[in-house]
């Protein structure tokens, strides 16, 4: 008998083991292959826009990822700098296999964890409850919660060209039966598709046509918890397609699965294949692509860009019309795969699932993609299975307090038809939810719940201190403006002022402020980190603050909650369609029931009204 069975050994389901392990409870992990933990199935990377706030959510809350790939990344960068701190992400180009490893090594030496090489077959459910699993052997393995993060095995079909391969990732099986076992059950399914690139042989790339894109210093980490000595990074390259290469893919059109009907799933929007760029962007005759090593000891290469499910042969001669690949072979096809998942209105805000008690679904079952998403999730289904064991509050994030909280909301009030993928721009509040205050929101949460150290969270408190210190000390440290050079007459036209003033200057970037404030106010602290925060916090002080006010009208919407089992068809007034969309998403609060699709404010006042009344009846 397990606490705690996780389906899937990809990063979502690795996150979930994990929490819940730092939790106290006993996990078994049921995967195909245990060499294969949080393998990247496709681009070798963490973060990016959006999805680093993630990775820093997760690592904030205790997760493994941003420290493995703290340990095993090539090369670091920071994107949008030139905009606000909001919008600044970070990535990492991954040793693909050195990752894998990493997290292979760091679950196997987890005591509250085993790993059971097997297909999950068959859930075990008794009076709409939860109490196991059966493997495709026969095998049945007890516990008190089960977490499904099948990723792209259930039910998974590969496509390159016209053939058709039954598996989850290129040479290995799908999971077909756990897929029939759920519909058994009652769970409405569907079919999703994602792609990958072929991998090119990087000795056969001419390097000198291509753009040269290096790594930043210094080293932004992801995790508070890293600790890697200085290591030359490993450049990326831009290149592009050419004229033949629009010409090669639009005359075989008929010949990528995506248009010949063979595949009739929807793929991720924000990363389309290179014949579906073609097909939509008929006007440009180039698209970039970014050719990323996939790692240290390896010659592949992975295209990003030029994710294809064309036949073998065609994909050859496209890859060799790309400036620079002339030459290039090509050792592994790309390929396209369609999978199984469950429209996540199936599940609560928790990643419980309504239809059966304690189960759990998390990752790209719920219709979602990459990686980081996949990990956010697993790591709230984790922790929530262990709160549902002991009978705890379950532990929600809104829309206000992290991304995760923005992700898991967006795809339980909304209809998912396509892959779903987290940016910035989803966050309506992301002035308040920043990269560099990650550790501010979540930590002490983290703390309370069990999932960091003690020593951990002391030195952050020991961080919070002296950031508020350094703000308070900037409006009394003068300076004259002929210290700061052209660069601070230009924006500061008095003789004297204060540090304050100056962290204020928009014109100043954040990294030049913090130089001058090392060089002119060296007394003021040597934590680089600490003052880059002071300077975020003031010169953003107004804009969070009128951001706090939206905050605070949207928390009293979500505090109107609303009773699971609530009858939505006994509402006088109330439109036929917004009683079918209240029943269907079974929304948590007033402000949950707002962000449902097609529901209108005017529905929403409706269903205030009877809310409103119920409570006065009530009391």
């Amino acid at each position: 008998m397990y606490d705690l069975i996780v389906i899937g050994g990809g990063h979502a389901g690795v996150e979930a083991a994990l929490a819940a392990s730092r939790m106290d409870k006993k996990v078994a992990i049921v995967t195909m292959d245990a060499s294969k933990l949080a393998l990247m199935s496709c681009n070798p990377a963490i973060g990016g826009v959006g999805k680093s706030h993630v990775v820093k959510e997760i690592d904030a809350l205790g997760g493994i990822m941003g420290e493995a790939i703290d340990a095993t990344g090539i090369q670091f960068r920071r994107l949008n700098l030139s905009r606000g701190p909001a919008v600044w992400s970070t990535r990492v180009q991954a040793d693909r296999v050195k990752y894998n490893q990493y997290i292979v090594d760091f679950v196997n030496s987890d005591k509250n964890v085993e790993v059971i090489e097997a297909l999950a077959g068959e859930l075990l459910v008794k009076n709409h409850k939860i109490e196991g699993i059966k493997t495709e052997s026969g095998e049945a393995i007890l516990s008190k919660t089960v977490i499904i993060a099948s990723g792209t095995f259930l039910g998974g079909l590969i496509h390159i060209g016209e053939k058709k391969i039954k598996a989850g990732r290129f040479g290995e099986n799908a999971a077909y039966k756990l897929s029939e076992s759920l519909k058994s059950i009652g769970f409405k399914t569907g079919r999703l598709k994602t792609g990958t690139p072929p991998r090119i042989d990087g000795r056969t790339i001419d390097w000198n046509k291509c753009e040269i894109q290096p790594g930043h210093e210094p080293i932004p980490f992801f995790s508070s918890r890293s600790r890697r000595e200085p290591f030359k990074q490993t450049p990326c390259y831009l290149t592009y397609t050419s004229e033949k290469t629009k010409e090669i893919i639009s005359t075989n059109f008929h010949r990528s699965p995506i248009f010949s009907g063979q595949v009739d799933s929807t793929g991720p929007r924000y990363c389309p294949s290179i014949e579906d760029k073609f097909y939509r962007f008929k006007d440009k005759d180039k698209h970039q692509l970014f050719l990323e090593p996939e790692g240290n000891g390896t010659d592949d290469i992975y295209p990003n860009g030029f994710s294809t499910s064309l036949p073998e042969d065609i994909q050859r001669l496209a890859i060799r019309s790309v400036i620079g690949m002339e030459e290039a072979i090509v050792t592994r096809p790309g390929y396209a795969v369609e999978y199984d998942y469950c429209p996540a209105n199936q599940i609560k805000p928790t990643m419980e699932t309504r239809l059966v008690q304690g189960l759990f679904l998390a990752g790209q079952i719920n219709g979602t993609s990459g990686y980081e998403e996949a990990a956010g999730q697993g790591l709230m289904a984790g922790i929530n299975a262990v709160l549902y064991i002991e009978k705890e509050k379950p532990f929600i994030l809104d829309r206000s307090e992290a991304y995760i909280g923005v992700m898991i909301d967006d795809i339980t009030t909304r209809s998912t038809t396509e892959p779903y993928r987290l940016f910035t721009s989803r966050a309506e509040y992301r002035l308040a939810m920043r990269e560099d205050n990650t550790r501010d929101r979540l930590m002490e949460k983290g703390e309370k719940l069990g999932l960091l150290s003690g020593r951990e969270y002391s030195l952050f408190v020991s961080l919070q201190a002296e950031t508020s210190r350094i703000e308070k000390q900037l409006p009394k440290i003068q300076l004259r403006t002929s210290q700061i050079g052209e660069i601070g007459k230009r924006f500061i036209r008095t003789d004297m002022t204060t540090l304050e003033n100056l962290v204020r200057q928009p014109g100043l970037s954040i990294s030049t402020t913090v130089s001058y404030i090392e060089e002119f106010a060296p007394e003021l602290s040597t934590n680089r980190e600490a003052i880059e925060r002071a300077i975020i916090s003031v010169r953003y002080s107004g804009y969070v603050e009128k951001q706090q006010r939206e905050i605070d009208k949207f928390k009293k919407l979500e505090n109107e909650k609303i009773p699971s089992d609530f009858d939505y068809s006994s509402i006088v007034g109330l439109k036929t369609e917004a009683k079918e969309k209240f029943t269907l998403f079974r929304p948590s609060s007033l402000g949950q029931a707002g962000r449902i699709e097609g529901v209108t404010p005017g529905d929403v006042s409706v269903l205030s009204i009877y809310l409103t009344r119920i409570k006065s009846i009530a009391i």
